[in-house]
């Protein structure tokens, strides 16, 4: 079945709002795409709270990109450069064209294939901020979390979304700085301990 001329609802494109900053209440269409799960805008806003003092000028990759909900919030808030990573061939094109349209191609990029493939290949840049946020049933906490830190800066910033009640395992040089969780997602931001821990480090934020 075409998926653009479905009557079901799984056929309609949906959209994502950005929030904040440049583009702050642009809409930007999404497919409807089978465990495509967008972070939601409260989740969204309280990330980008704890991100703003190291946000600009950062550069950013999203993993599992998705709707773009979180990488494309991180453009418009300030990140230097961002790198969305999506397998599904629909929601990649999606991407760029949404990267077109808010004519952000020179730092928004759109990386269609797979996320752990995309970490194997470490000649690329070291990211300061990375998003994480798999599809839960697909089991990739431990590959991803072991090829991960290959691609990042030595302070760099993870966020993590995970099922509620679930804390993925981390290696030990991950600090949890804060986290908060919904009824359905815990979410939260670790700091790598590489560099001495910051002031507040550690702290929990409760909804």
């Amino acid at each position: 079945m075409n998926a653009g001329r479905a009557n079901t609802p799984a056929g309609r494109p949906g959209s994502v709002r950005i929030i904040g900053g440049r583009w702050r209440g642009t809409r930007l269409p999404v497919p409807d795409r089978p465990g495509l799960r967008p972070t939601s805008d409260r989740v969204r806003e309280t990330l980008f709270n704890w991100l703003q003092p190291v946000l600009p000028g950062a550069r950013v990759l999203d993993l599992f990109a998705g709707s773009g909900a979180l990488g494309l919030e991180a453009a418009s808030r300030g990140a230097a450069s961002v790198q969305l990573v999506e397998a599904d061939p629909r929601l990649a094109q999606a991407l760029a064209d949404a990267a077109a349209r808010l004519d952000a191609e020179g730092r928004v990029a759109v990386r269609r294939g797979d996320a752990l493939a995309f970490l194997r290949d470490d000649t690329g840049p070291r990211y300061d901020i990375a998003f994480v946020d798999p599809p839960f049933a697909a089991g990739l906490w431990p590959a991803v979390l072991e090829l991960l830190p290959s691609r990042l800066a030595a302070d760099a910033w993870l966020y993590l979304e995970s099922p509620a009640g679930h804390a993925p395992a981390l290696p030990a040089d991950w600090a949890l700085h804060r986290e908060n969780g919904t009824r359905d997602v815990r979410y939260a931001l670790y700091r790598r301990v590489t560099l001495p821990a910051i002031a507040g480090s550690g702290d929990t934020l409760t909804t």
